[in-house]
């Protein structure tokens, strides 16, 4: 038989011949090997595909998630620097409004005449004073005055303005001011000028364009004694009627 004349091969063993049965299987068998092998091959290909994908995407999405915090920290910075030159302005523009002591300085509420302008408890010692302002009603000022009570009992009312000038005057209790500063002795207060150093007197009269008013220059160049306000008393209370 021809087949006794093929060589047997010991790994390849032979498979055995049923009657009946042809070798196509085999055959087909054999063919659609390659087929399986091609597309497990592809199967095989696309998870290395995909894998790769997976292994190229880990990166990316690294370098999203720092570059996004970069951005962050970057805007912060940015924001700061941005924000720390209005802080270092304000400081210098606060400390440049004036010296402590004028920045400090609370404003002193003064009463308004025409009006009560104080209490006779107030004004309970000779030569206790009070500040206050007048409005005048002819020139719609708001003029600086006092009144002051004299040893006789008596309120007497005057602008603090420097008759026919723009000098604030003063009332000096200090007695060795007045020796210091305007070169005059005195026994009690007076009203002074420190324009011109005029001193005056509020226990003597003195002219005035409208009649006598206390008030006399005892010292100095001065034109006339201070302008003055009238005062009335009511009960308790001190009120500023009128200017002269």
């Amino acid at each position: 038989m021809p087949d006794d004349n093929r060589k047997s091969d010991a790994f390849k063993p032979r498979q055995p011949m049923i009657p009946g049965v042809s070798d196509a299987p085999a055959e087909a068998s054999n063919s659609a090997a390659p087929g399986a092998a091609a597309s497990a091959s592809k199967t095989s290909a696309s998870e290395s595909v995909s894998k790769k994908s997976e292994s190229e995407g880990l990166p990316a999405w690294i370098t999203l998630s720092i570059a996004g915090v970069l951005i962050l920290i970057i805007a912060g910075v940015w924001w700061s620097h941005r924000s720390a030159p209005q802080q270092t302005v304000s400081v210098p523009a606060a400390m440049g409004a004036g010296p402590p002591e004028v920045a400090s300085k609370v404003q002193e509420t003064l009463p308004m005449g025409p009006g009560e302008i104080a209490r006779t408890e107030e004004l309970a010692k000779p030569w206790s004073s009070k500040r206050f302002v007048f409005h005048n009603q002819l020139t719609d000022e708001q003029v600086p005055a006092m009144v002051v009570r004299l040893p006789n009992g008596v309120f007497w009312g005057f602008s603090l303005r420097e008759p026919y000038g723009s000098c604030e005057l003063e009332w000096v209790t200090d007695l060795n001011k007045l020796q210091t500063d305007y070169d005059f002795r005195s026994q009690h207060p007076m009203i002074a000028d420190p324009c011109n150093h005029s001193v005056f007197d509020l226990t003597r009269y003195g002219n005035g364009p409208n009649g006598l008013v206390r008030g006399e220059i005892v010292h100095g160049a001065a034109v006339r004694p201070p302008i003055a306000i009238e005062v009335r008393e009511e009960g308790k209370k001190i009120l500023a009627v009128r200017m002269e």
